[in-house]
């Protein structure tokens, strides 16, 4: 039966005051868990965080892939902080320490995902602090190529010819060979041609010089050059050799092809003939004889 309380009140079961009391607690330690993880993240957002960038903004001013993988490790960080500062709010920081099934099953998620995700954070920060691997630098690994746009926690993201953003897993690029070949402030181009045995070669060096000097992007130093490659079975393999400058601001596909287009216009204007068809010459006699029954 329902009493009454000692006002004259009606009083609730004993069951539901305790039913009650249990949300009082839980609300009030999901409350201390909210307010000390917001205010941790917050601070941590507004204040901690942009105060490393800018150090670290100071101290590296020409790498800024530091600057981003610090910004990404930092909001990882300040992530399991804030959660670790509301657990122990909301009155949990005995249970951490306390409790043999916490911290077998934090054991048990480290055993199977920690080889793949500390292995990608390893190899993530051996990229960071490898001075020839940065933001905005264009790489070529045997998966594809692009330019790099930021070293995450676990994937770097890479920009692809096609405008295409690819997260490459950081494991994958510390495990293979990475050729840059942007890399550096000068990037040379190489041209072969196939010119006829019958054609003058000291003509089509010439004309091949000439091509790479007229062109604008060319550098005069180092001066272009060309030179005999090969002396093939059906023809002979020339190579043009030019340097150009800020190779990761040219469209250096579009001056292969201007290249290309002009060497033919030129060697067909001189009468160079390039590349003929592959063919076999034959030489000598065919002789008929009669055969003994009359027939030829």
């Amino acid at each position: 039966m329902i009493g009454q309380s000692a006002t004259g009140g009606t009083a609730l079961p004993r069951w539901m005051t305790e039913l009650v009391s249990a949300y009082d607690r839980v609300f009030s330690e999901l409350f201390w868990f909210l307010l000390a993880l917001a205010v941790v993240y917050l601070v941590g957002q507004v204040v901690v965080v942009p105060s490393v960038i800018r150090v670290v903004r100071a101290r590296n001013r020409n790498n800024p892939t530091i600057e981003s993988a610090v910004k990404t490790y930092l909001r990882v960080a300040l992530i399991g902080f804030a959660t670790l500062t509301g657990v122990i709010a909301a009155g949990y920081g005995s249970v951490l320490t306390d409790s043999a099934i916490v911290i077998a099953a934090i054991t048990f998620v480290f055993g199977i995902a920690g080889q793949q995700v500390f292995g990608s954070l390893i190899s993530g920060i051996f990229l960071v602090a490898d001075p020839d691997f940065n933001v905005g630098d264009w790489i070529a690994w045997p998966g594809g190529e692009g330019t790099v746009e930021a070293v995450d926690f676990r994937v770097t993201r890479v920009r692809t010819p096609n405008n295409e953003t690819i997260a490459v897993p950081n494991t994958e690029l510390t495990s293979n060979a990475l050729t840059r070949p942007y890399g550096r402030d000068t990037y040379r181009i190489t041209e072969t041609v196939y010119v006829a045995y019958g054609e003058d070669v000291e003509r089509a060096l010439m004309e091949l010089r000439a091509v790479a000097t007229d062109r604008e992007p060319i550098l005069e130093e180092p001066a272009p050059n060309a030179r005999v490659l090969e002396l093939g079975e059906n023809a002979i393999t020339v190579q043009a050799e030019l340097w150009i400058d800020d190779p990761g601001d040219r469209d250096v596909a579009t001056l292969r092809s201007d290249f290309r287009r002009e060497v033919k216009r030129r060697f067909d204007e001189e009468g160079i003939t390039i590349a003929p068809p592959s063919a076999q010459s034959l030489s000598g006699e065919i002789a008929v004889t009669e055969r003994s029954n009359g027939e030829t």
